[in-house]
């Protein structure tokens, strides 16, 4: 058994305080967060079963942790009514409102720019490399 295998083995949670098993071995009956919702399941409540652990050289810790939560527990996600439909509607067209024209760029406007593209570079062409109106080098 590997160094790193070892860290991430503890079954009877005596390390970490709750069951550890490496990345990819979870044990039959218990999956994470993303998992369950792709199975239109919530944890509803429960606590956190298990969590899976791996080396990572991202996190300032090490380790990457992902918990597992108990199917068997597990409840049906909760519907969208109306009223929740309507306001993430409104949300997602203010993300799509330029606050200096005040249209709809049909696009969530970029963070780092904070307006559309059209009002954030006026004089570059539109995308497509089409110019609209008569050519600036054409003869007269």
């Amino acid at each position: 058994m590997s160094a790193a295998f070892g860290k991430c083995y503890d079954p009877s949670g005596a390390r970490y305080g709750v069951p550890t098993y490496p990345w990819r071995l979870a044990p039959e009956g218990m999956a994470t967060r993303r998992q369950l919702r792709a199975q239109g399941l919530r944890p509803g409540g429960q606590p956190i079963a298990a969590q899976l652990m791996r080396r990572s050289r991202r996190r300032k810790a090490g380790v990457s942790v992902a918990f597992l939560y108990r199917l068997d527990l597990a409840k049906p996600v909760r519907p969208m009514t109306s009223r929740k439909w309507g306001a993430l509607a409104l949300a997602m067209l203010a993300r799509r409102t330029c606050p200096q024209c005040r249209t709809d760029a049909g696009y969530v406007i970029p963070a780092s720019l904070g307006t559309c593209v059209t009002c954030a570079y006026p004089d570059d062409p539109p995308l497509g490399g089409i110019e609209h109106g008569p050519p600036e080098h054409a003869a007269r």
